[in-house]
């Protein structure tokens, strides 16, 4: 766990209105839903890594970190799509199955090319209600300039959407992602260029939204490096995205090739995974702490690299497929580049968390149209949680005293008081919860 800070008191910025709250789950991985700390830090909870890759260099032929998982509706088969080498410059994509997402049914498959492939494994499964099914799988990959699109029914044989690059750009990194909150696809795409926040030339991601996968909009910076940054860091363009609620939650892939994987060795490269989110598909935020960081043993297999690519929910976990390195950035690519998979309870990416002394967190003003509330949160102590007014007092029949106190870890604790949740839908309430010797990630609005 990562603790980056600590709020005595923290008064977050004037609300603009009242915040419209979805379904799903909302979680406090930022300040966007938070009026008012006392007492409370931040914590990050890295994900728990496997010991071994689970698509290796020598037997599978991985040679890049990006990949792309599905998981089928109906059949809860897992399905998994890599590079395999051509040349140092050039690939093919490779596919496996899986029935758990950890064990492979080998040998892998080698696909036909929809084109001349340099890198990139975006895949997107509209699923098996897809208006097209001839068009169900899109797959976007980097060759000639740009993002190139192809699309396909079953995930195995491809045809292009168009003979040229619908989005150019300058660097051989991208992915794409359908955006289910706006209806539309996201692409992430990564340019090497000069810039005003850092020096010389780096790798820094761009962001751009479609309608239909061919008309995108002038790509914009989506994160830059600034004068926090340490060294020379880079972003090797970013993916893995996920919509939880309102929030678009992914993996922004640092670079650092001006350090060595061990103190005194050759300068060869290192990388790890950071935070990346969005309330609106458009600007993005990041953390600067490590979110998935290097392994810390010499000699592992993901010693030097650890770059996530893909997230997958599993009933309570979610399933992080990253690429690892062992050695360097450039180091013997088609051996030492291996895909990992690293596990973490459901939308446990960010706590909000007190101690012996209680601590106390409120929510900006929110409208809900649910008619229950749940809670994830990990409960050594006591979690209480009121329901309060413009003013501040608590809405009568839904103070903290109005429900029974949290104890336990689950991913949904039910709150009930004794007035009816259904009776404030659509009115402007505030949430806060006082905790003491707990861990809160977030809450959910239920039917």
């Amino acid at each position: 766990m990562i603790t980056i800070f600590i709020g005595l008191t923290f008064l977050g910025a004037p609300a603009a209105g009242p915040v419209a709250i979805s379904a799903g789950p909302h979680l406090f991985v930022d300040e966007f839903l938070i009026e008012r700390t006392e007492n409370i830090a931040r914590t990050i909870h890295p994900p728990a890594r496997l010991p071994k890759p689970v698509i290796t260099g020598p037997e599978d032929k991985c040679f890049q970190p990006y990949v792309s998982v599905v998981r089928g509706e109906k059949s809860g088969r897992f399905r998994i799509w890599y590079g395999i080498p051509e040349s140092a410059s050039q690939s093919h994509l490779a596919t496996m199955e899986s029935e758990d997402g950890i064990h492979w049914i080998r040998p892998h498959r080698v696909l036909a090319d929809p084109g001349t492939i340099q890198f990139g494994v975006g895949i997107i499964d509209e699923g098996p209600a897809y208006s097209d099914p001839s068009k169900r799988f899109k797959y976007g990959w980097y060759h000639g300039g740009g993002l190139r699109i192809a699309t396909s029914p079953d995930g195995l044989a491809w045809t292009p959407l168009s003979a040229d690059a619908v989005l150019p750009h300058d660097h051989d990194i991208n992915g794409i992602f359908r955006d289910p909150i706006r209806k539309r696809y996201i692409a992430m795409v990564s340019s090497y260029t000069t810039g005003l926040t850092w020096t010389g030339r780096r790798r820094v991601p761009m962001t751009s939204t479609s309608g239909n996968l061919i008309d995108w909009r002038k790509p914009w910076y989506a994160i830059t490096p600034d004068a926090k940054d340490e060294g020379e860091t880079q972003f090797y363009c970013f993916d893995g995205l996920l919509a939880r609620g309102g929030l678009l939650i992914g993996m922004l892939r640092v670079l650092r090739d001006d350090l060595p994987a061990d103190p005194g060795g050759p300068v060869a490269g290192i990388g790890y995974t950071v935070l990346i989110w969005s309330h609106d598909g458009e600007t993005w935020e990041r953390d600067r702490a490590p979110f998935l960081d290097r392994n810390p043993t010499p000699g592992s297999w993901d010693h030097a690299m650890t770059w996530i690519g893909a997230q997958i929910i599993v009933g309570d976990e979610t399933f992080l497929y990253y690429g690892g390195y062992a050695s360097g950035h450039k180091v013997e690519r088609f051996t030492e580049r291996q895909i990992g998979l690293a596990r973490m309870r459901r939308d446990r990416y960010v706590s909000r968390d007190a101690g012996e002394t209680a601590g106390t967190l409120r929510t900006r003003p929110i409208r809900f149209a649910g008619s229950a509330l749940t809670v994830n949160a990990d409960v050594e102590g006591e979690l209480r949680v009121r329901l309060i007014d413009s003013g501040g007092a608590a809405i009568e029949g839904f103070d903290g005293r109005d429900a029974d106190p949290i104890r336990g870890d689950s991913l949904a604790h039910p709150v009930k008081w004794k007035g009816s949740l259904a009776s404030l839908r659509g009115k402007d309430v505030r949430i806060e919860f006082s905790l003491r010797r707990a861990k809160l990630y977030g809450f959910a609005f239920e039917r």
